[in-house]
C-alpha cells in the first residue's frame, strides 16, 4: 500500500473509529511514517545525550537493489509480516519454512500484534505504536501471497489484468529487472500491482498456482478491519465488540477504492481532498503530511531539515556534527515515533514470532 492508505485512509477510519482530530493525525502520520523512516544510527546532542533509532524502511525501494532490500529486520516486521499459513500458534502448514514466512490477511499473527498494541496502549508512544501496527495490519492484506524474503515463491509469470487478459504493458516494464540468479524479494515481480487500490489483477506464482487478485475488496476489508481495531483500542480491551465502518462511509470508500487513479501521491491528494471537503461522517478537516525536510516530524524535534544529524561523519569528513539538546526532544513526535519503532520490532522478533515457530533475526 502507499501513501494514499497509509495516511489518507487510515486518517478517514482513525476518526470513524472515534479519534478526534489530532490523535487521528498522529496515528496517521505514525502509519506513513514507517514507509519513509530509512534512516538508523546514533543521534548525538551537544550536551552529550544521546538517542539510538532503527529504520523501518530502506532509502531506495528499488526493487531491482537485492542486496538493500533483502533485510529481514525492515521488511518481516514492519512490511511483510509471516502468516503462518493462517494458521493458530502450535500449528505448522504444510511444506518447508517458507511456508510460514508468507504473508496472510488478518492472519493470527497479525491480529496477536494488534492485540500486544491495544495491551500497551498507556505507553507514551502508544498512538505512534498503534499507527505502526495499522500499517503492518494493512499490509497484510496488500502483501498477501509474499515473503520479505528473497525466495522462488515470490516469482511471479503470466500477469494478467482484471478480465483475465495478458498483462503485456507490465511485463515489458519487468524486462531487465531480474538478472542473473538473483531471486525476487516480496512483491517486486509484480512491481507495484499490489499497492494500487482500484486494481484487479491475476498472476501464476512460483509453486504454479494461478492467483486472482481484487484490490478493491482487499482494500475495504482491510479498512474495516482497521476501524474495529482502532474501536477495541479506544476500548482498551483487545476483546471488545467492534462495529467497523459506519455503512454510509464504507460505501463512500469503497467508492473512492474504485474511482481513485493515478500514482500515489496523487491519489493522496484527492483523499486529503475529499477529507478537506467533509465526504465523511466526521465533517470537514484539514490533514497534511510532511515526510522530510521543514516542517516535519524530524525537524520539529532536532531542528535540522537535512541528513545531518548528528550522526558519525563519514570517512574523509572533519568534523562531527552535534545537534542542539532541547528537554522537548523527549515528548517530540519524532522521538516517541522511534520508540515505538524500537518496541514494534523488539516485540514482533523476540515475542510474537517465536510463538509460531518463526526466527528470522
Amino acid at each position: 500500500m502507499q501513501i494514499d492508505f497509509h495516511h489518507g485512509v487510515t486518517y478517514v477510519c482513525a476518526r470513524l473509529a472515534g479519534f478526534e482530530h489530532a490523535e487521528a493525525c498522529v496515528v496517521a502520520h505514525s502509519a506513513q511514517y514507517v514507509d519513509d523512516s530509512t534512516q538508523a544510527g546514533l543521534i548525538r546532542f551537544d550536551n552529550g545525550a544521546m538517542f539510538d533509532r532503527i529504520s523501518s524502511a530502506h532509502k531506495m525501494l528499488d526493487y531491482r537493489n537485492f542486496k538493500e532490500l533483502a533485510n529481514c529486520k525492515v521488511w518481516i516486521p514492519f512490511h511483510f509480516l509471516p502468516g503462518n499459513g493462517g494458521l493458530p500458534a502450535g500449528q505448522d502448514p504444510p511444506g518447508t519454512f517458507i511456508e510460514k514466512l508468507i504473508c496472510r490477511p488478518n492472519s493470527p499473527v497479525a491480529q496477536g500484534m494488534v492485540r500486544e498494541c491495544i495491551e500497551q496502549r498507556y505507553r507514551s508512544y502508544g498512538l505512534h505504536r498503534l499507527g505502526i501496527t495499522l500499517h503492518v495490519f494493512a499490509d497484510t492484506w496488500a502483501h498477501q501471497g509474499f515473503a520479505g524474503v528473497s525466495h522462488e515463491i515470490n516469482s511471479a509469470r503470466d500477469l494478467v489484468d482484471g478480465n483475465n487478459k495478458p498483462d503485456q504493458s507490465l511485463m515489458n516494464r519487468l524486462k531487465g529487472f531480474f538478472i542473473g540468479g538473483a531471486l525476487p524479494l516480496g512483491h517486486g515481480t509484480v512491481l507495484s500491482n499490489p499497492d494500487k487500490p482500484y486494481l484487479r489483477w491475476g498472476y501464476t506464482n512460483g509453486r504454479g498456482d494461478k492467483i486472482s487478485r481484487d484490490n478493491p475488496k482487499d482494500y475495504l476489508e482491510a479498512a474495516d478491519e482497521m476501524c474495529k481495531a482502532m474501536q477495541r483500542y479506544l476500548a482498551g480491551d483487545a476483546d471488545a465488540p467492534a462495529s467497523g465502518l459506519p455503512e454510509a462511509d464504507r460505501a463512500r470508500i469503497a467508492a473512492l477504492f474504485e474511482t481513485t487513479h493515478g500514482e500515489g501521491d496523487s491519489r493522496h491528494q484527492q483523499w486529503l481532498a475529499h477529507i478537506a471537503q467533509g465526504s465523511f461522517s466526521f465533517g470537514p478537516a484539514e490533514v497534511s503530511y510532511i515526510a522530510h525536510g521543514y516542517g516535519s516530524w524530524k525537524h520539529r524535534a532536532l531542528g535540522v531539515a537535512g541528513e545531518s544529524d548528528g550522526q558519525r561523519p563519514a570517512l574523509g569528513q572533519r568534523k562531527e556534527t552535534r545537534i542542539a539538546y532541547s528537554p522537548e526532544f523527549l515528548s517530540s513526535h519524532w522521538k516517541l515515533f522511534h520508540d515505538a519503532l524500537q518496541a514494534h520490532h523488539f516485540y514482533i522478533i523476540h515475542d510474537l514470532l517465536p510463538q509460531y515457530g518463526i526466527c528470522v533475526a
